[in-house]
């Protein structure tokens, strides 16, 4: 268990834990307030995020960061962003269970020192592994699950997103779910309450 984000932070970029560290050019450990109340959860870097060491970098950040916007969240004032893997699995396949298992400490640690009130699963993969195995993106997207004092929400990745336009609307509306849900449990995301 760490007691600063610092070292956790420190030991993760020299994680060798699995094979993916390997393939890596940029190991991406998260990013955002590290006091956050809401923390978003994707599966792991593709090509742009591996290049840049940053989560959500390409086409699919570019719209999580327009949805962000709708509901005045920003990446780098009053959320945190991290992933299922740390590493880019190779061709930006899925991340295997085993690489998931290997890495899942570290976002566990992350979770532990931020202790937010909300995640939000980005994609299956993640929303599969921190929600429940049955989890189906598109039955149960917007829907709030607690486990363990934390509400967990699952919705579209963004890159499913620009594969599949028709669900921009849905998910928008996700985002606007978890909207009210912050006005709802967060005392501090949003600066001004109504």
């Amino acid at each position: 268990m760490y007691d600063s984000f610092e070292k956790l932070k420190a030991d993760c970029m020299k994680c060798e834990k699995c094979g993916l560290c390997k393939t890596r050019t940029n190991l991406v450990f998260g990013v955002g307030n590290e006091n956050a109340e809401v923390m978003f959860v994707g599966e792991g870097p593709g090509r742009n995020e591996d290049l840049q060491g940053e989560p959500f970098v390409g086409k699919g950040g570019q719209l999580l960061d327009k949805y962000l916007e709708y509901i005045d969240l920003d990446r780098h004032k009053n959320i945190y962003i991290a992933n299922m893997v740390k590493c880019r699995p190779p061709e930006n396949r899925d991340p295997s269970e085993e690489e998931q298992d290997c890495c899942i400490g570290w976002l566990r640690e992350q979770t532990r020192l931020i202790r937010p009130k909300i995640i939000v699963c980005l994609g299956r993969i993640s929303a599969k592994r921190l929600i429940g195995r049955d989890f189906l993106v598109t039955k149960e997207h917007g829907v709030f699950k607690e486990k363990g004092g934390i509400l967990f929400m699952g919705t579209y990745h963004p890159a499913a997103l620009l594969r599949n336009p028709n669900n921009k609307a849905p998910a928008l509306e996700d985002f606007i779910s978890l909207r009210e849900k912050i006005w709802e449990v967060c005392d501090h995301t949003y600066d001004v309450h109504r």
